[in-house]
């Protein structure tokens, strides 16, 4: 019987510990490091292997995931395991970060003949557990094709957009629109609330008709219970915001919806809830 495959995962947060699950239910061996140390005993509760370090994982395997807060942690990670990069080693990065920097990323590895693949995540963690994410990715084709079963774990969709940098480019398009889904539905809903409406009937109502979008399925209970247990953080779609913005800059697009979007998590931030979930947006309409 042929041994399971060896899969390096660093950052091991709601996102990475999501993805663990996922690879060790599909038969992975996974070996993973985070910072915290109880996320290394939660993986290796779930069956994984926790890692003292990051370059313990670099040396341990040929295929990486990364999945890490922004893309200066991942710079400083890959300075850090970079000499234990062996030639032919798949770097897969799932982090939301500055496309640029990505870009750069993959160019510096390619020089050492590791494969750089920004395969960022379109979905929560709870979408991720459950394999209903997306995967946009950019970088080498033939890397891309050889991560295939690795995605297949957790994604009902993978997508390739063109080279390094490209599928955290394309992860900023979709997070302006997902995002600013979940501000006008909690203006909605407090819109409703405030014009005396039963507003879970309000909630079923714009499921059932012609504004509908997937957020009011996996926020519009949260926000309306006030259940923040996070699914993926309101802090880090801010950083995705300014990403956003500070890309937009450098383009030359307009994105005045974007600016006032900042402006409302950066409120609801300073009001105590960046590491509630990112349903908390209400909390800037209510």
């Amino acid at each position: 019987m042929k041994p399971p495959d060896t899969l390096g995962l660093i950052g091991l947060g709601l996102l990475g510990s999501a993805m663990a699950e996922r690879l060790l239910g599909a038969g992975f061996d996974v070996i993973g490091h985070d910072i915290d140390t109880d996320r290394r005993s939660a993986l290796q509760a779930a069956g994984g292997r926790p890692a003292g370090s990051a370059s313990e994982v670099a040396s341990g395997c040929r295929r990486i995931l990364l999945s890490l807060p922004t893309s200066d942690v991942v710079a400083a990670v890959l300075a850090e395991i970079e000499p234990h990069l062996a030639e032919g080693t798949i770097v897969v990065d799932t982090t939301t970060g500055d496309p640029e920097t990505m870009a750069g990323l993959g160019t510096r590895l390619a020089a050492r003949g590791v494969a750089y693949i920004d395969a960022t995540v379109g979905g929560s963690s709870k979408q991720a557990r459950a394999g209903e994410v997306i995967v946009l990715a950019g970088g080498d084709e033939q890397a891309f094709q050889a991560c295939q079963d690795v995605f297949a774990c957790f994604a009902r969709r993978v997508f390739h957009v063109g080279g390094c940098g490209s599928g955290a480019r394309m992860k900023l398009v979709l997070n302006l629109v997902l995002g600013l889904n979940r501000a006008v539905l909690a203006e909605g809903l407090s819109f409703a609330a405030a014009q005396g409406l039963d507003v879970n009937a309000a909630l079923e109502i714009l499921k059932a008709g012609p504004a509908y979008s997937r957020v009011m399925d996996t926020k519009g209970q949260k926000m309306l219970s006030g259940d923040f247990a996070p699914e993926a953080r309101l802090s880090q779609h801010l950083k995705d915001v300014r990403l956003i913005m500070a890309a937009g800059e450098r383009r030359g697009a307009r994105l005045p919806l974007s600016a006032l979007h900042c402006r409302l998590l950066e409120n609801v931030e300073a009001a105590g809830f960046g590491d509630s979930d990112n349903s908390a947006i209400i909390k800037a309409f209510f």
